[in-house]
């Protein structure tokens, strides 16, 4: 019996790959507009190894771009950079489509919901504030502040204790195959794959550890509905 759902949050919940993409254009052209002396599509290129390199969650991506480009440190520019990025987070974070109806139809028929995401807690939880999505849930285990990422067993297993349920009584939903789907079958949860973002069509060696694919998070639902009346089905035999 299903009775606690966890959701991964980046391109799950929240529609973040389309949001970073534009932050950092915006930022890129804003520097660019306030006097840095490099044109747009080498400073863009820069700026997307530089992030390749040291990860989305660094937290210098500005000083060191100008570093990349023998430039000088010059605070404008950065602060430029900042100010684009920033306000473009800000103006254009959206949920995925009909996460709060599902979230709510949830919570209505009386499931518990979790959110296990990698990333920075400030950031994530940023994010789930600034969304107001926190009434939603009754945990969020982020992998910066539990030392350890997904897919490590560590993470899922720390949120099972939490949660006080076992791993075949929860269902795991995430947009990617390796750190959600493995991560969570590796310890015994039930998966769904979420085929959305710019994983959709990546980590396909995975694939064998999704026990569902859905287009759309309406899906999730009915998934538990089905699962949970089989095993009613199975305990009356």
């Amino acid at each position: 019996m299903i009775k606690v759902i966890f959701f991964d949050l980046d391109d799950t919940v929240v529609d973040t790959t389309k949001l970073a993409e534009m932050a950092r254009r915006n930022a890129i052209e804003n520097m660019v507009r306030h006097g840095l002396p490099v044109d747009f599509d080498a400073a863009y290129h820069e700026l997307m190894e530089l992030i390749s390199e040291y990860g989305s969650n660094f937290n210098r991506h500005f000083d060191y771009l100008l570093r990349r480009l023998d430039l000088p440190g010059n605070p404008k520019w950065i602060a430029a950079g900042v100010i684009a990025y920033h306000n473009t987070k800000f103006a254009y974070l959206r949920t995925v489509r009909g996460v709060r109806r599902v979230l709510l139809d949830l919570q209505r028929r009386g499931y518990r919901l979790g959110i296990i995401t990698d990333g920075d807690p400030i950031k994530q939880w940023e994010k789930i504030l600034r969304l107001e999505l926190d009434a939603y849930f009754d945990e969020v285990f982020i992998s910066d502040y539990m030392g350890v990422k997904k897919p490590h067993p560590k993470i899922f297993k720390k949120a099972l204790r939490k949660m006080g349920v076992e791993a075949d009584e929860t269902l795991m939903v995430g947009d990617r195959l390796y750190s959600d789907i493995y991560g969570a079958k590796q310890v015994g949860m039930q998966t769904v794959w979420f085929k959305y973002g710019k994983y959709a069509n990546r980590e396909l060696e995975y694939l064998d550890y999704a026990d569902f694919t859905v287009r759309s998070l309406e899906e999730v639902v009915e998934i538990v509905r089905g699962l949970n009346s089989e095993e009613r089905e199975e305990g009356s035999d």
